[in-house]
């Protein structure tokens, strides 16, 4: 059963039919173990490696779950620092804060209300993957079984204490807020999810602890662990309050977070959504001010737009594979300033490498404070190329389709496309034919999903007209 709930990334499930109170506890254990023995492997044996920080979202199964999860981590013998409901980038803060062995978010993210899950997170914040850890910890859990442990089998038993860490985590995220003696408003969509209580916790009610700063608050009643709408911001239907919210109050900016607050979309003035990829672009000069000649870190299916503005800039472009786990280590390894990711992720090397949706959104409004322009003006420029988008194909035989495509239009073909497998299949004939794209395999299902860009319409038209076909039924959105 244990195997229906890990991920590549992450552990999760339906509660209780798939995700269950015995296997929070199993887990517990299994993270203790593995985490404290990571962090003995890398050398340190400080008090503070017996720790492990907790903390939880808003829905109505995460008491229970956590509760569960931090009985099994004192069973195996850990320490918990439980800091209550919070976002899922507080962990991240709180396992560098204290120094500690890593930590576990009881969360769904974006998913619905009858969905729970766990985000393992390693030393210094590190991601938890399928095979940095995850894999091992599923294999801890699965060893152990609490109704056949007889005390003394089990190690010394660990202790969990709560601490509330919102005054330091909160100056935290603002020593990234400069807004520059200018004034702004902006309506936060919290999408009924950790926003609702982060938002107020840092900026204030209504933005009130940040000098020239009002926020319009939107859905951050997050006491019924119930949603108003998905807490997706990848959804252009889930943004459409937002949208209008932001024309009828002549606001500067929206922005919409996801259910545990980790990523967030932007809405510019008009109400028009700005691609996180277009975003990413404009964010590239003003983190390079900082830091000249620094990498910035963006990913591989983010359009050319962004490798073109980071150089411009004097930056190195560093094109990563997709998913935090990759991302985070990559600006790690680059040495990278920033980092953008078309899921609404964006990482932060002064914020351990870890993405933030928080800091996400005090940097946007600090650029644009800095701009002195509108959002709409900083972003018609990067938005200068043809997008398709996500197009998802059904496909039994993925492989099989993808060296078909490779066959027909890649090197060697009439078409003779490069070729690059970073992640998935890239075949680019931008500089020749004017368009690119990139098709991967879904983990999960059997999909293959397609994002295509061209200098313009017409080419992006007849691109997916030749590359379409080869790739399967198309999913309707």
């Amino acid at each position: 059963m244990l195997g229906r709930v890990f991920k590549a990334y992450d552990v999760r499930g339906t509660y209780p039919d798939l995700l269950t109170d015995q296997m929070a506890w199993q887990i517990g254990f299994g993270s203790s173990q593995f985490l404290l023995s990571d962090a003995a492997a890398d050398g340190d044996t400080t008090p503070m490696m017996k720790n492990i920080v907790v903390g939880r979202d808003m829905r109505l199964s995460s008491p229970t779950l956590v509760e569960r999860l931090i009985k099994g981590i004192n069973d195996q013998g850990g320490f918990v620092i439980d800091l209550g409901l919070c976002d899922t980038p507080m962990i991240y803060f709180a396992i560098n804060y204290y120094d500690c062995a890593g930590g576990v978010m009881v969360t769904a993210s974006h998913n619905p209300p009858q969905y729970n899950g766990f985000k393992i997170s390693k030393r210094k914040a590190k991601p938890a993957g399928e095979s940095t850890g995850l894999g091992l910890i599923r294999k801890h859990a699965a060893m152990v079984d609490r109704t056949k442990a007889t005390a003394p089998s089990l190690p010394t038993a660990g202790r969990s204490e709560k601490r509330d860490l919102w005054d330091k985590y909160a100056n935290h995220v603002l020593s990234f807020c400069d807004l520059d003696g200018k004034n702004l408003k902006v309506v936060v969509d919290a999408s009924n999810g950790m926003a609702g209580t982060m938002s107020p916790k840092i900026f204030g009610k209504n933005g009130e602890n940040v000098e020239g700063l009002e926020i319009i608050e939107l859905n951050y009643d997050n006491s019924k662990g119930e949603f108003v709408h998905e807490p997706n911001p990848l959804v252009a239907s889930n943004l459409v309050q937002l949208q209008e919210e932001v024309i009828k109050n002549n606001a500067d900016l929206g922005i919409c977070f996801d259910g545990d607050a980790d990523r967030c979309v932007v809405v510019d003035e008009k109400g028009q959504i700005v691609g996180c990829d277009h975003l990413t672009a404009v964010m590239a000069p003003y983190f390079l001010k900082e830091d000249p000649g620094s990498a910035i870190v963006y990913d591989l299916r983010s359009s050319k737009a962004v490798e073109e503005e980071i150089v411009k800039a004097g930056g190195i472009p560093i094109k990563g594979r997709v998913g935090h786990v990759f991302m985070k280590q990559e600006l790690a390894e680059e040495k990278g300033i920033f980092g953008g990711e078309l899921s609404g992720h964006f990482y932060f090397r002064d914020n351990f490498n870890a993405d933030s949706g928080a800091i996400a959104m005090v940097a946007v409004l600090s650029m644009l404070a800095k701009s002195g322009k509108k959002m709409s003006e900083l972003i018609a420029p990067v938005a200068r190329y043809a997008q398709s988008g996500e197009i998802n194909f059904e496909n039994e035989e993925k492989d099989e389709a993808i060296a078909a495509l490779i066959e027909e239009i890649g090197p060697g073909s009439e078409i003779d496309a490069d070729i690059e497998e970073l992640d998935g299949v890239t075949l680019d004939c931008f500089e020749r034919e004017g368009w690119w794209c990139n098709i991967r395999k879904s983990n999960t299902e059997p999909l293959l999903r397609l994002n295509a860009e061209a200098k313009d319409p017409e080419t992006l038209a007849k691109t997916l007209a030749m590359i379409e076909p080869m790739l399967g039924v198309k999913v309707a959105h």
